[in-house]
């Protein structure tokens, strides 16, 4: 494919997609109801293989239930087995050298109007689809799967322009230095997490946009919702080839790519333990390779908030409840530990934080009255029903919650569990559910607390300082700058928007590399550069040789 380039382009002024309230009587609401009572009316659905562009039946089915209503389910997809994989391996090899000599215009239109597909045509639909595959209410699927979706196609193309755009300062005399930035040699896998279809998206997103193609694997919780951002993509113009969806068995999918040679990088979101684990397992590959794979990753989290006796106390409360039990406390950023200052406890803020907790309601998300839904499925309902289990054993105070009710679906009341023990069980291990342990520290042990929040997990994703003297803000802020890749203050530790908090942790949280902003495609480019000389050597010798 050969193409004259006959002008610098550049991409139109991009902003954050504007969010829409879907308040009663509004049109958007209107739109989304009618979207879920369509999709309720039509599952389930069944979702193939897509290689090279076309579907794949393999005859060995799965399915995705619904986690409000576990006796359906959204969709039956088809798994891929061996073969479906290898081909598809083979597909996004052959696809790629036309796949990068697209000129970048080009590519960056493809997900430009994937965009619009996204904030548009296909905004309620998704969202359906997020709604009842994964549990959403209607805010939290519009945040994901419109805004947050849009914008990472959107602010790619605008981060990857900047990033083609960064060319050495300096040339010699007679000479022109150029960089380009090339995709890396072989392809990616992409193995998406349930909790974010967004997530879904920006994972085989951020490689292929920059000329890579991509196999990728996405949760078998959330495969409807993703293969409906496969179908925007290919309707968008992405060329056969350059993103394999293959559904499938986790392990058997992701153990065949990353043992190819050709396995090139791993663009993951999941849980520490299985990030670990594919680490080693691409060390011992490593000889097999052609090269030496990059793996970019974002795993758990144990989030704190440390509230200081100075805080707005009801905005502490409220933000509280926001971090730990939106979407089920199901974020990698969710707040599930809070220290709170012994004086403003006793003085107000337990109180409003029971009172206003109290008013939570759970239930289907087509309910839109309904402000928690259901956790994903049954062994997060055992696991958080256990954790809870295990803090009660351990001496710890349900303050509220504590229970749950899986007889239709899988759903969680709203925790709040009161800890003597800076190390329990639940102050130290991962949930991931809505269960937020509190510890009360003495006004005079703040900056011991700080240490402890410091030194008792060994994730380092979100975390937010609730404090009106700045002195106590800066020192939480200093104390903490390894705890936590992303630090809000007087504000709940999660709700990262794309190019205004790019998002990643440190410490076992991940590579932090930061989703939302041009770091992250830095680690899907290999840089060349590139010198032009104009003018032609009379002598080999140095001046200095001469006598």
């Amino acid at each position: 494919m050969t193409t004259p380039q006959l002008a610098a382009f550049r991409v139109p002024a991009i902003e954050n997609e504007p969010m829409r309230s879907y308040a009663v009587g509004s049109a958007e609401r209107k739109n989304l109801e009618a979207a879920l009572a369509q999709m309720q009316q039509e599952l389930p659905f069944e979702v193939p293989c897509i290689v090279n562009g076309k579907p794949v039946t393999t005859g060995s089915l799965a399915k995705q239930p619904i986690p409000s209503d576990h006796a359906k389910h959204l969709c039956t997809y088809h798994e891929a087995d061996q073969s479906t994989v290898a081909s598809a391996i083979d597909g996004a090899l052959s696809a790629k050298a036309e796949w990068e000599a697209m000129p970048w215009n080009d590519r960056a239109s493809i997900f430009l109007r994937a965009a619009e597909l996204v904030s548009g045509k296909y905004r309620y639909k998704l969202m359906a689809a997020t709604m009842l595959g994964q549990g959403k209410n209607a805010w939290q699927a519009e945040i994901d799967a419109a805004a947050e979706l849009a914008d990472f196609f959107r602010l790619g193309v605008k981060f990857v322009e900047d990033l083609y755009a960064q060319q050495p300062p300096k040339n010699a005399a007679g000479s022109w230095n150029r960089v380009e930035y090339r995709a890396l040699e072989g392809f990616v896998l992409a193995v998406s997490p349930f909790n974010f279809t967004a997530i879904g998206g920006n994972l085989p997103g951020v490689p292929a946009l920059v000329g890579n193609t991509v196999i990728w694997k996405p949760s078998p919780a959330a495969t409807y919702s993703n293969y409906l951002v496969y179908q925007i993509l290919a309707e968008a113009g992405i060329p056969p080839g350059v993103i394999q969806f293959v559904p499938g068995p986790p392990a058997e999918v992701v153990a065949q790519a990353i043992s190819h040679p050709s396995f090139a990088a791993l663009h993951f979101t999941g849980s520490t333990f299985i990030f670990k684990k594919l680490w080693k397992d691409i060390a011992a590959n490593l000889d097999n390779y052609k090269g030496y794979p990059r793996i970019v990753g974002e795993t758990g989290g144990k989030n704190f908030h440390v509230v200081h006796k100075s805080a707005d106390m009801r905005n502490a409360a409220l933000q509280t409840i926001r971090g730990g039990f939106e979407y089920q406390g199901q974020k990698c950023s969710a707040l599930s530990r809070l220290y709170v200052s012994s004086s403003l406890w006793s003085s107000g803020f337990k109180q409003t934080l029971l009172s206003e907790a109290a008013k939570i309601t759970v239930g289907p998300p087509s309910d839109f009255s309904n402000f928690m839904g259901p956790v994903i499925g049954r062994p997060a309902y055992d696991k958080i029903i256990g954790y809870i289990q295990k803090a009660k054993d351990a001496g710890g105070e349900i303050l509220i919650g504590g229970v749950g009710d899986d007889s239709k679906g899988y759903f969680v009341q709203p925790t709040i569990i009161l800890t003597n023990d800076p190390h329990s069980i639940t102050m130290e291990e991962e949930i991931f559910g809505p269960v937020i342990t509190v510890y009360v520290y003495e006004d005079q042990d703040y900056e011991k607390t700080l240490e402890l929040i410091n030194n008792t997990s060994p994730y380092a994703l979100t975390g937010a300082i609730f404090a009106a003297d700045r002195k106590a803000l800066l020192t939480a802020t200093n104390k903490l700058r390894n705890a936590a890749g992303n630090i809000y203050y007087n504000e709940k530790c999660t709700g990262a928007v794309v190019g205004q908090q790019p998002f990643g942790g440190g410490r076992a949280s991940g590579t932090n590399d930061k989703a939302g902003s041009v770091s992250i495609f830095y680690r899907f480019i290999s840089a060349r550069s590139i010198k032009e000389n104009f003018v032609g050597l009379e002598d080999f010798q140095y001046p200095s040789n001469l006598i």
